[in-house]
């Protein structure tokens, strides 16, 4: 280890109690938020090290490292950070304080309400997370180290979408961005329609024939132990194609069947049931949804047909390759 890497490591060492004063001050400002000990401690770090690094000649003293912390914007880095790691009530605190400017930086920017509507859309569903990565869901809020203010990060977000939306409506998309932007969110990440071939191939057909009823099976009363909330948003979502925001309207008309279920959940969390749902919410019930028919089939590819975790992988294979259609949904009941 080279000595400029020594003398980062010491800072960063004497440097510890500082950064846990400040998670400290945020926790106290944001106890629903969770325990954020960790993350937290290793995103000061990260940002601490790349201050360091882009200061070697300077050699910055331990009261350098404290006044560059003491400009982090820490209570929007606990915020960022809690919505990364899933807490609900982060991401109520942010629709609350960020949604109208998103979408005022949005209309301001935008040449039309309609991509400016695209664009708030897209920017959610990359702040929630569209990748998992080793069983990690990857927000893009991760990518935000506090400094300068989470607004001006955002409107950053926000415009890098927009350039993006102009060259998808005016150029060609390749294939590589065509299989990285899969779709709104966990959905299609767990579920998405692949072409046969390379490794799929090397599955033997008979191996395929053998496990497809186990498949077929499992699948079919996955779905069917869902309550019928979430079978109604897998209708909404799979079948009728609407857009996260357009559940979310739904879900706010007094007439709707999600209305009901969504009261008695608010009124538990002794949240305002007649507020505003915004799409993060949506879509962590989606991602709940599909977690729960993932434990389900593989719980019963296991118990009800015995089968090894070589061959529910093989299962795992079909229902992604075989039964990703809109078809496939079209099956749901709602009693």
């Amino acid at each position: 280890m080279s000595s400029e890497a020594i003398q980062s490591e010491d800072l960063l060492s004497e440097c510890e109690s500082v950064m846990a004063e400040i998670y400290a001050r945020c926790a106290e400002n944001a106890p629903n938020f969770g325990d954020l000990t960790d993350c937290f401690n290793a995103s000061l770090r990260k940002t601490v090290s790349r201050y360091l690094q882009n200061n070697p000649s300077e050699k910055p003293t331990f009261e350098d490292v404290k006044e560059f912390l003491g400009q982090i914007q820490a209570d929007d880095l606990f915020l960022a950070l809690a919505c990364a790691n899933g807490s609900e009530r982060a991401w109520w605190e942010f629709d609350q304080q960020h949604r109208s400017y998103l979408e005022r930086v949005a209309r301001h920017l935008a040449r039309t309400d309609i991509d400016a509507q695209e664009v708030v859309d897209t920017v959610y569903v990359e702040l929630y997370g569209t990748r998992v990565v080793d069983g990690e869901r990857v927000s893009k809020f991760a990518t935000y180290s506090g400094r300068g203010s989470l607004r001006g990060w955002l409107r950053t977000v926000i415009w890098h979408s927009l350039v993006d939306l102009h060259r998808a409506s005016h150029d060609e998309v390749s294939l590589d961005e065509m299989t990285e932007n899969v779709g709104e969110g966990y959905a299609h990440a767990q579920f998405a329609e692949l072409k046969l071939g390379g490794e799929g191939e090397m599955i033997d057909r008979l191996a395929k024939d053998r496990y497809r009823k186990a498949t077929l099976s499992a699948i079919e009363n996955a779905f069917a132990n869902l309550d019928n909330h979430e079978k109604l948003l897998l209708l909404y979502y799979h079948v009728e194609n609407l857009k996260l925001r357009e559940i979310a309207r739904l879900v706010e008309n007094s007439t709707s069947p999600l209305r009901g279920w969504f009261q008695r959940k608010s009124v538990s969390r002794e949240e305002n049931p007649a507020s505003r749902i915004h799409e993060s919410t949506v879509m962590r019930w989606l991602e709940k949804s599909y977690s729960k028919v993932l434990t389900s089939f593989r719980l019963e590819l296991q118990k009800t047909h015995d089968l090894r975790d070589e061959e529910i992988e093989i299962c795992m294979g079909l229902a992604t390759q075989d039964l990703a259609s809109p078809n496939l949904y079209k099956n749901l009941s709602v009693n």
